[in-house]
């Protein structure tokens, strides 16, 4: 007779240490600014056969190597490839508008230029939340910014942004309470990051953000039903 096989023993799978893990590797560690005035190209649910196009800000390297573009996009800087949503919009490629080339990875040049940026700046891992990298803002991007206590929204220009050593991205904003030197410009003592003030911030690009000024009634409309609790 033969001898029973012991049963394999069982591994207990810890599911947050495992989401943990994914989304380190996910983290952005170095970040570059689009500078050629390359898009992204999205279509809406409603109308799936007009394509639009939205300049990117910057491309972002992440821990697991991968070359992502990055928009501001509601409440974050978002990766483009990850934009599904019915009702804003969904990523179909990015766009070179002198060429009209569409293509859907970042370009090699990004890639070789964000790598070689990380291995030279390969900072330290720290127990705190520290800076890792300043990017100005070079496309007049704005920042609606909400508060708790119900105070009256506000309407702020971004500056710059901060990336944080555990990959987080946080808006620059300037503080008006403070006497600030013109232009102002990122590393000033006039600024803070957004989220260190403000329970939520919605990220707008400079055309919306004249109209949310001008106060365009259909504009204006849109933004009410878009903060709008449980939206």
């Amino acid at each position: 007779m033969g001898v029973p096989l012991s049963p394999r023993s069982a591994q207990i799978i810890d599911l947050e240490t495992m989401r943990h893990r994914l989304r380190a590797r996910k983290r952005l560690v170095r970040l570059s600014p689009e500078l050629d005035g390359l898009e992204m190209l999205y279509y809406l649910a409603s109308d799936p056969d007009t394509l639009y196009g939205m300049p990117l800000l910057a491309w972002g390297l992440r821990e697991d190597d991968e070359v992502v573009g990055l928009v501001p996009w509601m409440e974050s800087l978002a990766p483009c490839h990850e934009l599904d949503d019915p009702e804003y919009g969904h990523f179909v490629g990015y766009r070179d508008p002198e060429t009209h080339e569409i293509f859907h990875d970042a370009p090699e040049h990004k890639i070789a230029e964000l790598e070689h940026a990380a291995a030279y700046f390969d900072y330290e891992e720290t127990p705190e939340v520290s800076l890792t990298q300043q990017l100005p803002e070079t496309q007049g991007t704005h920042a609606l910014c909400m508060d708790e206590d119900g105070r009256p929204w506000q309407l702020k220009q971004i500056v710059g942004w901060h990336l944080y050593r555990n990959g987080t991205v946080d808006a620059m904003l300037v503080d008006d309470t403070q006497a600030t030197p013109f232009p102002v410009l990122m590393g000033d003592d006039c600024l803070y990051p957004g989220r260190s003030r403000h329970r939520t911030l919605y990220f707008f690009q400079r055309n919306i953000a004249n109209r949310i000024r001008n106060e365009d009634p259909d504009t204006l409309e849109a933004l009410a039903l878009m903060v709008a609790p449980g939206n």
